[in-house]
């Protein structure tokens, strides 16, 4: 709980570093109306009452004004010092923490976030962190892959997980891509809002990475040629995907909520994943039966992508090539066993 609540504290001092200069402005201001009322019930003027509570807080020493040997204007004044005083230093002391060292905070924080970023290698890069980039960031997150961001702002989402780094920038300067580890990472996607952006980072990034794995976000079907043109190995269009989906709901939801299920419960007893037949893994030159040994018992191959088809439901006669993907039903225990197998 103390972790949890340190952790928040951080992330509200960073959404909000002038909290406490506007709490120092407060207390000025009522210091000085409460001096400027002490002033009045002591027989002095509005406009005299106000002068006298400012050369007073700021004491810059010129002299008292009204009546100094009646009772309580010394007590008052010297009330008024002290407290007045201290309220000025305070304002100004937090000032100037929140504007120098405020941003010595933020050149050190970008520091260690590139410093981190340049350790990383075959992580996933994720540009643009709107609705569609907060999600795929998480699923990634929560599998545990290295995750990088690229945002044009620094991200005010507190459901960011502080482990992520983030470049902060436009994803369409190469500057920008070179920062968050281009030329090193496995996987790019692009989910910005402009459909030309998408485009012209997708271009660039496959010229500075030609093994790089680029997914991209289409908005409208018209670009989706365009971007496969220009090297991007999956389009995704956000509205048709979801409009499917729902579509799904209406006719087959039972279908729907278990492929949700296999694919994100991590509770579930069965998962789905994919395992690709390397020359290293053995698993090429055999068939799918002869994959699914004894120890591996109630495990299915629901699927074998084949270039660019799908293979579904093989037989277990069916003879795995190198470069095939197999889409695996089973346990994690299984998938687990498959995978190493794999050398994955």
């Amino acid at each position: 709980m103390a972790m949890f609540g340190a952790r928040q504290r951080r992330r509200i001092d960073r959404r909000d570093p002038w909290g406490r200069f506007r709490v120092g402005i407060l207390l000025l201001i009522v210091i000085l109306i409460v001096g400027t009322i002490g002033y009045r019930l002591l027989g002095l003027s509005v406009s005299e009452a106000i002068y006298q509570t400012v050369i007073t807080v700021s004491t810059v020493g010129y002299r008292e004004i009204g009546d100094v040997n009646r009772d309580f204007y010394k007590p008052f004044t010297i009330f008024l010092i002290l407290f007045g005083t201290g309220t000025v230093l305070y304002t100004l002391g937090v000032l100037l923490e929140t504007l120098f060292e405020g941003q010595l905070d933020d050149q050190f924080r970008r520091q260690r976030m590139q410093r981190k970023i340049d350790h990383l290698d075959g992580h996933v890069i994720v540009c643009g962190y709107g609705q569609v980039g907060r999600a795929i960031v998480h699923e990634m997150h929560r599998a545990g892959r290295d995750v990088v961001v690229i945002d044009r702002m620094e991200p005010d989402v507190p459901d960011l997980p502080e482990t992520v780094p983030v470049v902060v920038g436009e994803a369409t300067e190469e500057d920008i891509l070179k920062s968050a580890g281009i030329a090193r990472a496995q996987t790019l996607v692009v989910a910005l809002d402009s459909d030309s952006d998408n485009l012209y980072v997708a271009l660039s990034a496959r010229v500075e990475n030609d093994s790089l794995f680029i997914i991209s976000r289409a908005n409208s079907s018209q670009v989706v040629e365009k971007l496969r043109r220009v090297g991007v190995d999956r389009v995704v269009n956000p509205h048709e995907i979801g409009g499917s989906r729902m579509a799904a709901m209406v006719l087959q939801p039972g279908v729907t909520d278990f492929l949700d299920v296999v694919m994100h419960d991590k509770e579930l007893e069965v998962r789905m994943a994919e395992i690709e037949a390397t020359p290293a893994s053995g698993f090429a030159r055999k068939t799918v039966g002869e994959l699914i040994t004894p120890s591996l018992a109630g495990t299915t191959v629901v699927a074998v992508r084949r270039g660019g088809r799908f293979l579904t439901t093989p037989s277990v006669d069916l003879l795995i090539e190198s470069g095939d993907v197999l889409i695996v039903l089973g346990t994690d225990d299984h998938l687990h066993e498959m995978t190493t197998a794999a050398g994955q």
